[in-house]
């Protein structure tokens, strides 16, 4: 018999609310243990770690006692995709109510099996899973209790979580759980899994975008040493082999023998923001706010502002397409079960994927099999932080596997497809506009963003998007990157909405509709580039006032909490006495602040550069606001690491191509930070016990890359508008200088 479900179902915090069934999200065991699910995938941001101490904060036992289960779409919740900073929002939130309700439910039970009146029942106390009474005796615990039925129902929303000031373990910096395993080399990763019987796998994906496959002769690629077997499957080709080796050697020939036809689809690289600028869009009011009283506006003729003592104020500003560029390439594992008519009956996929439910879906539609015939879980790969080659290499795996029913292959791909075949994070061209007032305030505002979508993601679409759908013999139509809807964070247009007090303002989101390099998720989506040039285009303004920045900023900012982290990272960097005493010749320090999609974490940053031959940053202090903090060292780690990424996204990232391919197909053609070129990184949490847990994984990105910007205009008095902050781009910069 089914358990009940309830008529009138209340609204529960996070991922509960569509995954209200307890017995998804944890169990208990006689031997003391408790097994916890998530739909969250940990890709390297400690999210397990998080989410296993909220767990033992509710439920009042041991760390030691949580057994985090990876995702799976056997069981545990549906959480969708892991990403835009939400697992501590979303899962956390949805663990902590569901864990308050299964205590609730055994301490019930405890009490009923104890006849104790309703004031014992009040006395009674968790300590580390046992039962105990107000006179200090054991009646019972979860692991005497442990039942799978008695969770096998609805959250109903009655028990309450523990209150902020009852909390023992959230708040406090505890080991990471996945740590011992990494540091002690052991075989945690999805490039580590053997399965019995299994095969390796390699594919020789287009050299181009639209390149497609003319012929390849297969037969010397058979006779290989130690190869099973060729596929082709139109412009799909790919070889298994016995041996990693063999597969690797085979990859070689196989990528000789095929003939392509490469038609020039790709634009100009060096003319990125007029390419976006010049192709068909589709534009949107992304928001506005107007004006209750009647001041100098983007509207009003030259002449009017002027006589008003109003100023006008214009900038453009660029991004180059970025990789995601993880030093661990792409990897799945595959398993098809066939009949005996040949026909596959089921499917294994062992993946990294962010999102195993909505990538289920698509490979469904690429074989052409029920959804519930597909097992996908998920093993830790290399970080991503975005839409990168994972769910393409799970469907490579698949489409190889099904060529040797009942045998798993594990299909890897090389660095040359991790840097030209993933997803990339879209090319970007902002335009601004502002009216300043004489009483120095900004009186009207425009934002305009250019950009390919930020999302192609699986799971989304009634076609498929994964990389090899579209070469198959029968292909589906290559789709174009969306941008989501602001109320999930938007794309493009994130943080093009203003976080500061503007009088009036309008942001405009122009969606290109011409893709020539496939784009989705890379970390922070649009607001790493808007965020860039917003808070570099106020620097702009306030020199020309001939106001502090910091000053200027505070001036168009009321939320508290904004305004705190801002006055935090000021302080941390003493800001007022920044240019107090001798200044050595190419240093300059510049700030920036943003709230993450204007509803996450407040985050403000002062950088600290050198600038001569090349732009070298030499310190950042981060102040940021997450609410909540549930391990503090976590949160450090994860801003340490996001601000670290975009020092490296600011000064040596761009994807390179020519009229036909991406040429940038190693670490010497796309290079990234070295450990030598690491800055000093000081993080200052603002502590917000009282307010609900932000993500911190995207928050810095937008204002580090916004404060290096401005440090360099600082420095050398050269505006750059355009990253990378490379060293070409800073010579181009100074020639260009008509000073």
């Amino acid at each position: 018999m089914s358990a009940p479900v309830l008529k009138n179902p209340p609204v529960l915090p996070g991922s509960l609310q569509t995954n209200r069934r307890l017995s998804q999200w944890l169990s208990f065991h006689a031997d003391g243990r408790v097994t916890v699910r998530t739909g969250k995938v940990d890709l390297g941001q400690g999210i397990s770690t998080v989410l296993a101490q909220i767990a033992a904060e509710e439920l009042d036992i041991a760390l030691a006692r949580i057994r985090m289960e990876r995702a799976s779409t056997l069981q545990g919740p549906n959480e969708g995709m892991t990403s835009g900073s939400m697992s501590l929002q979303d899962s956390g939130s949805a663990m902590r109510q569901a864990c308050a309700e299964a205590r609730a439910i055994y301490l019930d039970l405890a009490a009923q099996q104890s006849d104790l009146t309703a004031n014992q029942r009040a006395g009674l106390r968790v300590l580390d899973g046992e039962f105990v009474n107000s006179a200090d005796q054991i009646i019972g615990s979860y692991w005497a209790l442990a039942d799978d039925a008695l969770l096998d129902i609805e959250a109903n929303g009655n028990a309450k979580p523990k209150s902020v000031a009852d909390h023992t373990l959230s708040g406090q910096t505890v080991p990471r759980l996945d740590m011992p395993g990494k540091v002690l080399g052991q075989p945690d990763f999805i490039h580590d899994m053997v399965l019995p019987g299994q095969l390796y796998g390699r594919v020789a994906h287009p050299p181009s975008p639209g390149a497609v496959l003319l012929g390849v002769a297969l037969d010397g690629i058979n006779s290989l040493p130690g190869v099973v077997t060729t596929v082709r499957d139109g412009s799909f080709i790919g070889v298994i082999a016995r041996t990693e080796y063999a597969a690797v050697q085979a990859l070689k020939k196989l990528a000789a023998a095929a003939c392509w036809d490469e038609p020039a689809t790709l634009p100009d690289m060096h003319a990125l923001p007029e390419f976006l600028r010049m192709q068909p869009v589709d534009s949107t009011l992304a928001g506005e706010k107007k004006s209750d009283t009647p001041g100098p506006s983007l509207t009003s003729s030259e002449a009017s502002r002027a006589a008003v003592g109003a100023q006008y104020f214009k900038g453009s500003y660029a991004r180059p397409f970025l990789a995601h560029a993880s030093i661990g390439p792409s990897c799945a594992l595959a398993r098809c079960e066939a009949n005996a008519s040949g026909e596959i009956t089921h499917v294994e996929v062992w993946t990294h994927s962010q999102g195993i439910y909505n990538l289920r879906p698509d490979l469904a539609l690429v074989l052409g099999l029920p959804a519930e015939k597909i097992t996908l879980r998920h093993v830790p790969g290399a970080g991503c932080y975005g839409h990168n080659g994972a769910d393409d290499a799970a469907c490579d795996a698949v489409l190889l596997a099904r060529a040797v029913p009942g045998r798993p292959v594990q299909l890897q791909w090389t660095r040359e497809d991790e840097l030209t075949c993933a997803p990339f994070g879209a090319a970007m061209a902002v335009d601004l506009q502002a009216v300043v007032d004489a009483d120095g305030r900004i009186s009207d505002w425009q934002h305009d963003v250019w950009s390919n979508g930020h999302s192609l993601r699986p799971g989304r679409s009634s076609t498929p998007v994964l990389h090899a759908a579209a070469l198959l013999a029968k292909p589906f139509e290559r789709q174009i990157a969306i941008n989501m809807p602001l109320a999930s964070g938007g794309g493009a247009e994130r943080n093009a909405l203003p976080s500061y007090d503007f009088a009036q303002w309008r942001t405009h989101a122009h969606r290109v509709l011409n893709m020539p390099l496939r784009t989705s998720a890379l970390r922070s989506l649009g607001a790493h580039c808007n965020v860039f040039a917003v808070e570099s285009f106020l620097d702009e303004m306030a020199e020309q006032l001939g106001v502090d920045p910091l000053v200027f900023r505070l001036r168009h900012l009321s939320d508290e909490r904004g305004r705190a982290v801002l006055n935090a990272a000021a302080a941390m960097a003493d800001w007022p006495n920044r240019h107090v005493g001798e200044r050595r010749e190419g240093s300059g320090t510049g700030i920036a602040f943003a709230r993450y999609k204007n509803t996450g974490a407040y985050c403000a940053v002062v950088a600290q550069v050198h600038a001569e031959a090349e732009v070298r940053v030499e310190q950042l202090w981060i102040a940021a606001d997450v609410g909540l903090v549930v391990n503090p060292d976590g949160v450090r780690n994860q801003i340490e690491g996001g601000a670290i990424q975009t020092v490296s996204w600011v000064l040596k990232e761009a994807v390179q191509f020519d009229r036909t391919r991406v040429t940038s197909r190693s670490w010497e053609d796309y290079p990234i930070l070295r450990f030598s070129e690491v800055p000093k990184v000081d993080v200052q949490l603002v502590s917000r016990p009282g307010d609900k847990s932000l993500g911190a994984g995207e928050a810095t990105h937008g204002p580090v890359a916004a404060a290096i910007a401005n440090a360099v205009a600082d420095a050398l008095g050269l505006r750059m508008r355009q990253m990378p902050l490379s060293a070409d781009a800073l010579l181009q910069a100074a020639l260009a200088d008509p000073r």
